[in-house]
């Protein structure tokens, strides 16, 4: 693969940070979603989409510029492969419409914490597109994490509906451009990778804006600062998954995406006064539990080794 040595063995540290990294970046993207749902009964999911694109390149720009390496480098702005990133950047326009349309329509908690599902795809899509091993013991917990998505979807309860399709489906299409930042390579700053991925996803959801029917005129300053911090949260925690996409298999990382799911909970109750305990519960649980089941494998492997 590209810019993947698979002999080479990922020092403890690194996957340490990686981890560290990935949890501060569900932060970010519960605080973005939290403000999405805020704006969602003004502005259309697209619109909301294209402002997040537009702002999140500020965080990218920032941190490019701060990079000693890519100053050395000779500031490079061309990379041998755009396309790739013009293609995640495509991806990425699509997921944001469908989660961004799942928050109007039902529960922060429910939204996120389906979102999570984006751990099981992403150690599926590791194995087809990275060629990583992942034993019994890690397909074992991605089923039990699947069988709690579908608890919590609700199939058959009075309160299911189709949107609770959406983010489950924009959790595999966020799992796929996650695992393909693998193939980016390794020369390539994050920040740069990210910065043109953003720059295609503004592409495609301003031009998906226009097709849906525009954008609406803002209706005061207070909008237009909390679609600013909206685009900030968002691109910083692409930032951070991209960094510690990198820094070791996505495989290590899937299960720690579930410790959003308390947050989610927790955040829907603060700000918006929902508590859909019998919804989420015990789904969640088993979202939770099959990644708590691998961080137990591994640990019991590492000790072993």
């Amino acid at each position: 693969m590209i810019g993947f040595d698979k002999t080479r063995a990922i020092p403890k540290s690194s996957v340490s940070l990686a981890i560290m990294l990935s949890l501060l970046s569900l932060v970010f993207f519960d605080l973005m979603g939290l403000v999405i749902k805020r704006l969602s009964s003004d502005y259309s999911a697209a619109e909301l989409s294209a402002y997040r694109n537009i702002f999140g390149l500020i965080p990218s720009i920032i941190v490019l510029w701060s990079s000693h390496v890519w100053h050395q480098s000779g500031r490079r702005l061309h990379v041998r492969q755009w396309v790739l990133m013009g293609v995640r950047g495509l991806i990425v326009t699509f997921a944001q419409l469908m989660f961004y349309s799942s928050l109007s329509l039902i529960a922060f908690a429910n939204a996120t914490t389906i979102s999570y599902s984006s751990g099981l795809f992403m150690t599926a899509f590791a194995v087809l597109l990275l060629g990583e091993h992942v034993g019994r013991i890690r397909w074992t917990a991605v089923l039990i994490g699947f069988i709690g998505v579908v608890m919590v979807m609700g199939p058959g309860r009075e309160t299911f509906t189709l949107a609770s399709l959406l983010p489950l489906a924009a959790a595999a299409l966020y799992a796929l451009t996650g695992v393909t930042a693998r193939l980016i390579d390794k020369e390539v700053p994050s920040a740069l990778a990210n910065l043109y991925s953003t720059g295609f996803a503004v592409l495609g959801s301003v031009g998906l804006a226009l097709l849906l029917g525009g954008f609406s005129p803002l209706q005061s300053p207070l909008d237009l600062a909390w679609i600013i911090a909206m685009g900030g949260f968002g691109g910083t925690a692409v930032l951070l998954l991209i960094v510690s996409y990198r820094m070791t298999e996505q495989s290590n990382l899937a299960p720690f995406s579930y410790f959003g799911i308390p947050m989610a909970f927790f955040f829907g109750w603060l700000f918006f006064d929902e508590v859909p305990l019998q919804d989420l519960f015990p789904g969640a649980i088993l979202i939770a539990g099959g990644g708590l089941i691998v961080i137990w494998r591994d640990r019991r492997r590492n000790s072993m080794s």
